[in-house]
């Protein structure tokens, strides 16, 4: 049994102010693998004035300081990487091979990313040729509060710590507390790569009460949190208190337009992308949009490919999908599914229950539901599974009122060869981003969305500049 109960609190592993542990699941065993402690007010209050008073020098810290200490972090990273994927395994039961090429590795991506940006970024400019004696200083935010989730843990980490550390600005930092592990091993690298003290905090916790007092804190200037739409609004509501700046990267409810001129792997992709991680992704194409003259044909594709897809032990090498996270999330699946059937939907593929020969773990079989309307249920919530429902379409402008008529806008997909069906397509999808013939997204590309699927964008530039004040100042000879 793994005993994690500390947290790093200005520079230190410090224990709680009041002891109280929780189990950490390996979903694919039921069983716990570690223990960890939540954090109270106390320790919270702690953590945000180490890194309040840390900032009045790290605010101020040059752009060559900041440099060599995340290259530092960067090399430490890669040299941990096999623990950070068997954190990964253990703790959210993603496959060995996908969570250290696509989990562990899109951490490395982003740190590396961030330190090319941090060394173009100019902190101070002149407003242009016609006032040059108009100076913008792009200056830290402050002391952030990062919240991070647990379907792509160390992603998100790094999403938010890394460009906050490149900014100046300093951080507490509250893991999921259902995948916290990985997140702790991030902080002994930043304590080995000999981050100032107070810089960066690490407090483990629950939302309602941990996050809730990390939010809610006066002396935290931003809020960056990924999760849920409904624990966005909460935080929302304690950032308007006083102002504090907020990113927000919540839900998603994608649509995937196939038009009948497709590639021919268009349909198994558009299906993989939804089952990949378990269906635990918020840009996953979970609603498939099929033109009705291919339609029949890709029902029947989706019904072999979807019965074939393997679901298996997380700690196996290959190609498939683990468990859900936990026990709440393997029930909320299992509820919808049924409301699926329920609804009237055609199940295809999957269905209730656990996949054969997996009595153990949250195991949930890839599933399709053909013949969906836009109104059902499972057309317009968020699942979080691997559930894939199907929806047919006649015209390129009907495909696009489907897509639309979400209250998400974080990724839309396109499949067709006509370039010019691509182009405009993708300006009238309201989404944050949109995937072409599956292209994927840019690793430094602005990640992030429309209406609830939330506010700002992380990676790459933009995502630095989510940390960033700028101030104008006149008269600067």
């Amino acid at each position: 049994m793994i005993e994690k109960k500390n947290f790093y609190i200005n520079g230190s592993w410090v224990a709680p102010k009041n002891q109280k542990d929780i189990k950490v699941i390996n979903p694919a065993t039921e069983k716990s693998c570690a223990v960890i402690s939540l954090g109270g007010k106390e320790d919270i209050n702690d953590a945000v004035l180490a890194a309040k008073e840390a900032f009045k020098t790290w605010g101020f810290s040059s752009k060559q300081e900041r440099i060599k200490l995340l290259e530092n972090f960067y090399v430490l990273y890669k040299k941990r990487w096999n623990d950070i994927t068997e954190a990964i395994i253990q703790e959210m039961g993603a496959p060995k091979d996908f969570a250290s090429k696509l989990q562990t590795g899109t951490g490395a991506s982003h740190t590396k990313s961030f330190i090319r940006y941090l060394k173009e970024f100019e902190f101070e400019k002149p407003l242009g040729e016609h006032a040059k004696n108009q100076r913008l200083i792009y200056e830290p935010k402050g002391v952030c509060a990062l919240i991070t989730p647990w379907n792509w843990p160390i992603n998100q980490v790094t999403l938010k710590v890394i460009p906050a550390l490149a900014s100046g600005c300093t951080m507490v930092l509250k893991p999921s507390e259902l995948a916290p592990l990985s997140a702790m091993i991030i902080a002994e690298l930043i304590d080995e790569a000999k981050f100032p003290k107070g810089v960066f905090n690490l407090v483990n916790g629950d939302g309602a009460t941990t996050g809730d007092a990390l939010t809610s804190h006066p002396d935290v200037n931003m809020i960056s949190f990924t999760g849920s739409t409904r624990a966005g609004a909460l935080i929302s509501q304690n950032a308007a208190k006083d102002f504090k700046r907020v990113s927000l990267e919540l839900g998603g409810k994608g649509a995937n337009i196939i038009f009948k001129d497709a590639d021919s792997e268009a349909i198994e992709r558009g299906a993989f992308r939804c089952f990949r991680n378990s269906g635990q992704s918020c840009n996953a194409p979970t609603r498939m949009l099929v033109e009705k003259t291919i339609y029949d044909d890709a029902i029947e594709r989706l019904k072999k490919y979807a019965s074939e897809f393997k679901v298996d032990d997380p700690n196996k090498e290959g190609e498939h999908i683990g468990p859900v996270i936990s026990d709440v999330q393997f029930n909320k699946i299992q509820g919808l599914i049924q409301k699926g059937i329920d609804e009237g939907a055609k199940l295809i593929a999957g269905g209730p229950g656990k996949p054969e020969g997996l009595k153990d773990g949250y195991y949930v079989k890839p599933t399709v539901f053909a013949d969906v309307n836009n109104d059902m249920e499972i057309a317009r919530t968020e699942i979080f599974g691997p559930v894939l429902s199907v929806i047919p379409f006649e015209t390129e402008e009907e495909a696009i009122q489907i897509a639309n008529d979400t209250e998400y806008g974080l990724t839309n997909y396109i499949q067709t060869k006509d370039n010019d069906k691509v182009q405009r397509v993708a300006r009238k999808l309201r989404s944050g981003m949109v995937d072409v013939n599956g292209a994927g997204i840019a690793v430094d590309a602005p990640f992030g969305g429309f209406k609830h699927s939330g506010i700002g964008r992380e990676a790459g530039k933009e995502g630095l500049l989510e940390f960033l004040e700028v101030k104008s100042v006149g008269g600067w000879n």
